[in-house]
């Protein structure tokens, strides 16, 4: 499989071959998965968070089980505060995968409980961050997503 380039840093991942399916190392779970198109996106923004926007990799959770009316669903990404409460949630697709209201519908979703502070949503190519205000309420697009 190719793996697209991405409106991300370029980033070194470690990968090894299992039985003919490529792997690739998550610095945050300390363990090997299967190299997906979304996988690949997810690394890559993982390591942009850390390295570019300094958020401690020990302040991040990935594929994060959320509770909604009664389902359970997994977040791609949630970065916790200092006092390891939520702060902001993102969502991960594939670079082939346009992102349209469904996914923030979803990430609107997942953050039904969570209430943090910022929603993203990519697919490598394309960034979106959305700064919550519950109090008035409001949500505002960023152009940027905030540094730690």
């Amino acid at each position: 499989m190719d793996f697209p380039k991405l409106n991300l840093p370029n980033v070194v991942l470690k990968t090894k071959l299992v039985e003919g399916t490529t792997q690739v190392f998550d610095v945050v779970r300390k363990k090997y998965f299967k190299l997906t198109l979304e996988e690949w996106v997810r690394q890559h923004f993982i390591h942009y968070l850390n390295q570019d926007k300094n958020y401690p990799l020990g302040l991040m959770g990935v594929e994060k089980m959320i509770k909604y009316n009664n389902l359970k669903t997994r977040a791609d990404i949630v970065i916790y505060n200092i006092n390891r409460e939520p702060s902001m949630l993102v969502e991960c697709k594939a670079p082939d995968i346009k992102i349209t209201q469904d996914a923030f519908d979803q990430i609107a979703r997942y953050n039904f409980s969570l209430r943090v502070r910022y929603l993203v949503v990519t697919n490598g190519i394309q960034h979106f961050c959305c700064s919550m205000d519950y109090e008035k309420p409001m949500i505002s697009f960023l152009e940027d997503i905030p540094s730690y």
